[in-house]
């Protein structure tokens, strides 16, 4: 391939420790027991009108039942007498304000002042009582013998009715004609009655509310003290103290968050003890190079002989090169680690255009190992979606990996292609290959297999997972099928990743051993 200096356009690994600004939103806190409180207290509050409302209605109809009774009890007693003596006797009864009213005098005793009647011949003839007392309407759908009741008014005064029709013989065969006779009684006593009831009902509730109330409060605060209790025995552990919550102390609601905590405080300490690992390996790493860049300086300082001294310059250079290439991994692993899990930095990438221009950036390094590498590529574009960051991390740690394995003369060739449904990137070499039994240990960090004489820290392809679970791809081993000398099966790397655009023309899949 045709190689070109391509400029870096990375950036610095300063920049990965300055802190994203973020717009904060005002948050508004919310109160568990004040919402509690308001959930219960709102339809007490709500429905107790409406239970006063209701209250009154009962109350009216308790009322109304004992003076219809009475009515009725007189309508009965007027009928009576009309059909004894045949109407003669109400027909002989006096003006209402008469002293010497009968049929006033058969009606209840305690207060006639609020009563009136009116009895109604057969002919529709005033017969007796208060003529102003107005009669039913549509009399014909009355049936005779029954006792009736209306509302209705008199002197503008609202009354209860009650009335009943009787058939009265006629003289020669024809058919029997019908009397009318009602009683009426005002208003005030029912009313009064009613209020009494409710007066009766209403005022215990004025002293039962605030009781409930209280006792409402009281319960409340009751049930979330297991709350309170759990907060202060969380407040009360020690900083170091990642232990599960015992849950055996809580109610059954707040079990599940408990269970919940247990799981955070779990993969809290794991990713914690994954830290003190981390850093105690990267200490344990920095040690080497630290202690040989120390040592040649110390050599440099005591030797006289310029080539004495430019060969512990030399070994100087190469510790703080190894230094460096070290920092730089580990930066990289913990941006990595730390990029977020949805995707939200991804974008849509050409991963043709995105993988020629890192294998351009190693174009210088495999001349000066006198390694051909080489670029494949489709006639199509694959389009992914992804961190073109991350990606180019990755591929730049597999060809470094590949280069530093592979021996002079040898070959390492990055390839881009892609199926229906994945884009597929694979760094082939020429060099060793990776045994079997090694290929679930090389992605750990600073695992180094055993007999191996090239310098490296062990970082590489423990990037190379980190940025592939990130995108949710998977990266997969195998010898290289291209391999001329057993002796160097070489290796073949493979990352399969989701197409964005799933429109390239299908490939045949190659398998490899």
């Amino acid at each position: 391939m045709k190689a070109r200096e391509a400029p870096a356009d990375e950036p610095d690994d300063d920049d990965w420790f300055e802190p994203p600004t973020t717009e904060q939103d005002d948050t508004i806190e919310h109160s568990l027991f004040g919402e509690i409180l308001d959930w219960m207290l709102a339809p007490l509050l709500l429905l107790w009108p409406m239970s006063i409302a209701i209250t009154y209605l009962v109350a009216k109809g308790i009322a109304n039942q004992p003076f219809d009774h009475a009515l009725e009890d007189s309508v009965t007693v007027l009928t009576q007498q009309v059909k004894q003596a045949d109407g003669a006797m109400l027909r002989r009864a006096p003006d209402k304000n008469s002293s010497n009213n009968n049929g006033r005098d058969l009606l209840r005793g305690d207060d006639v002042d609020t009563l009136y009647y009116l009895v109604v011949g057969p002919r529709g003839e005033y017969l007796a009582g208060d003529r102003d007392l107005p009669p039913p309407q549509d009399p014909d759908k009355y049936r005779s013998g029954m006792v009736l009741f209306r509302n209705d008014t008199i002197h503008g005064t609202p009354v209860r009715v009650a009335f009943s029709y009787l058939d009265i013989p006629a003289d020669n065969d024809d058919e029997p004609h019908r009397a009318l006779v009602q009683v009426a009684e005002t208003l005030e006593k029912r009313a009064q009655l009613a209020n009494e009831i409710i007066k009766g009902v209403i005022l215990p509730q004025f002293i039962i509310l605030p009781v409930i109330l209280a006792l409402v409060w009281f319960a409340l605060a009751r049930g979330l003290s297991p709350l309170a209790q759990l907060q202060e025995r969380i407040r009360a552990r020690p900083p170091d103290d990642l232990s599960p919550i015992e849950s055996g102390q809580v109610p059954e609601e707040i079990t599940p968050l408990v269970g919940s905590l247990n799981e955070m405080l779990a993969r809290l300490s794991l990713s914690i003890d994954m830290q003190k690992r981390f850093i105690a390996d990267a200490a344990h790493q920095m040690k080497t190079p630290l202690a040989g860049m120390r040592m040649q300086s110390e050599l440099a300082l005591r030797q006289t002989d310029h080539d004495e001294i430019h060969r512990s310059l030399l070994q100087l250079a190469k510790s703080s090169e190894a230094a460096t290439r070290l920092v730089n991994q580990l930066l990289a692993l913990a941006r990595a680690e730390n990029q977020p899990q949805a995707g939200t930095a991804f974008e849509p990438i050409e991963l043709s255009e995105l993988a020629r221009g890192v294998v351009q950036d190693w174009v210088q390094a495999s001349f000066a190992q006198h390694i051909d590498l080489g670029f494949e590529q489709p006639a199509y574009s694959i389009m992914i979606s992804g961190n073109a960051m991350m990606l180019r991390e990755l591929l730049s740690n597999l060809i470094d990996n590949a280069l530093r394995y592979t021996p002079s003369g040898g070959s390492v060739t990055v390839r881009v292609r892609s199926t229906l449904e994945l884009a597929i990137l694979e760094v082939e070499d020429t060099g060793p290959g990776i045994a079997p039994a090694e290929r679930a240990h090389v992605f750990e960090r600073f695992y180094r297999i055993l007999g191996s004489n090239v310098d490296g820290s062990g970082l590489g392809l423990a990037i190379v997972r980190e940025i592939a679970q990130q995108h949710g791809a998977e990266v997969d081993i195998f010898n290289n099928p291209r391999a001329q000398s057993p002796k160097l099966p070489g290796t073949l790397l493979r990352l399969s990743i989701a197409l964005l655009l799933p429109d390239a023309p299908e490939e045949d899949d190659i398998t490899y051993g």
